[in-house]
Parts: C-alpha cells; sequence; structure tokens
C-alpha cells in the first residue's frame, strides 16, 4: 500500500486547502451551494491537470519522451484521475467528517533519459508550481475584470468560485515548493546540495508519504507553521496583484 501511496505525494492537494489557503468566507463555511463545489471542483481538477501536463512537457523537452508517450501532455483530466488516490481516498475521509484530501496520478519520469539529469529534474519539478503560479494570475485577472466590469460583486458566485481557484493555486504553489521530499521543491533542494549530501537527503524519499503526513499535521496544530504557508501564499497573491496592475 505505501508504495501505491508513495508516488502520489507531490501532488497532494486538498490538505494544503485545508490548512494554508485563506478560504473565502462562503466557500469555507458549512453553507456552501452545490453549483460552487461544482465548478470549484472542476477548476481545481483542471488545475491539478495542468500541473501534471507541465510536468511531463518539460519532461519531454529536456529528453525524456515517457510521459509524451504516455498522452500525459493533455488537458483532459481523465489520464491524471487515479481510482483510489483521486476518487475512493478524498470520498472516503469526506463521509468520515475528516478534513479530504487526495491526488492526481503521478507523471512518470526516467531520470536517465534526461540530458541533464539532476538539472533536468529540477525543472521538471519546477514546471508543476510555475503554472500553478500562471494559473493563479489567470484567475486574479478574471475576478478583477469581473469586479471593475461591475457585473459581479464578493459573494456571487462566479466571484466566489474565481477567488477560491486564485487561493487554491496560490497555496498549491507554495506548498510545493515546501523541500520536503517528495515534493516538487526537494527536487530543486537536491540540485542545490553539495554531493556528499545529496544522497542522504534523496534518501528520505522513502519516507515521503509520512513526512508529508506529519507535514500536513503540524500545519494544523502548530498555528506558527499554518500561519508561515499561509503568509507565503499572502505575499506570492501580493506579487501576483503587482504583477496584474497592483490596484486591487
Amino acid at each position: 500500500m505505501l508504495s501505491r501511496l508513495r508516488p502520489h505525494v507531490p501532488t497532494l492537494c486538498a490538505a494544503l486547502l485545508c490548512t494554508a489557503a485563506p478560504l473565502p468566507q462562503s466557500l469555507s463555511s458549512g453553507s456552501v451551494e452545490v453549483l460552487q463545489i461544482a465548478f470549484v471542483v472542476v477548476f481545481v481538477v483542471l488545475s491539478l491537470t495542468l500541473h501534471e501536463a507541465a510536468h511531463a512537457w518539460v519532461a519531454w523537452k529536456c529528453g525524456d519522451p515517457t510521459a509524451k508517450d504516455l498522452g500525459r501532455i493533455t488537458l483532459n483530466p481523465l489520464p491524471s484521475i487515479d481510482l483510489f488516490m483521486t476518487i475512493l481516498l478524498p470520498g472516503i475521509l469526506m463521509l468520515m467528517g475528516m478534513p479530504a484530501f487526495g491526488g492526481a496520478k503521478p507523471v512518470p519520469v526516467s531520470y536517465h533519459r534526461l540530458r541533464h539529469p539532476l538539472r533536468d529534474m529540477m525543472f521538471v519539478a519546477l514546471a508543476g508550481p510555475a503554472t500553478n503560479f500562471l494559473l493563479s494570475i489567470v484567475f486574479l485577472l478574471g475576478l478583477k475584470v469581473a469586479f471593475y466590469e461591475g457585473a459581479y460583486q464578493q459573494g456571487d458566485l462566479l466571484f466566489e468560485v474565481l477567488q477560491f481557484s486564485l487561493y487554491a493555486n496560490l497555496a498549491l504553489t507554495v506548498f510545493n515548493l515546501i523541500p520536503v521530499p517528495p515534493l516538487d521543491g526537494s527536487r530543486v533542494m537536491a540540485w542545490l546540495l553539495p554531493s556528499g549530501l545529496r544522497e542522504p537527503y534523496q534518501q528520505l524519499e522513502n519516507y515521503g508519504l509520512f513526512l508529508v503526513f506529519a507535514l500536513v499535521a503540524l500545519l494544523r496544530m502548530v498555528p506558527g507553521l499554518n500561519g508561515l504557508l499561509a503568509d507565503g501564499s499572502r505575499q506570492l497573491f501580493n506579487f501576483v496583484d503587482l504583477l496584474t496592475g497592483g490596484s486591487w
């Protein structure tokens, strides 16, 4: 079971949505509309699909066509859906009244087919969070257009869904960059570390499932750590806002 779960850890998403994202009030309350949930699910699944497609595309450009040959460079979410991690596990946790989390099917990358394996693995890893960051810009631009055109206000369906999707993508960006194996940030850290420390650090990935679960538990139990991740999301929001005009 652990070997089945371990590859999905880099794309664990709902845990960070429960801990880090400063959720809009109407979406974090118990009176969430079914239509809001449906749209949020669609946007989050699309975000995860693009996250994985970005990994696959960069791996292909760096010399490894494994994921491309499997059809993973696509906007179709079906290849990224895993029966257990995407459907069963979140559903079971929700039925049990627990915080729901899950993950997309990971993109396979053949390390030794990359032209510069260590460096290229960093580029492949960064492609996912970078995609979520760009999506956050898209959602913020949508929010600004909806707001300044006067057609939508806070509390309206479109406004709330776009706002939640913005926060979700910011949180995905920050969370995945944490250098805890096997999150995407650990590939960056492995490239930065001297060779003597790199191998012991990479061995931590054998315990990646436990490390990420422990991280999520700490974020939920220790206000300071949770606040640190939330602050990271807010700072990223301010940066995105600056990129899109800074007049929000």
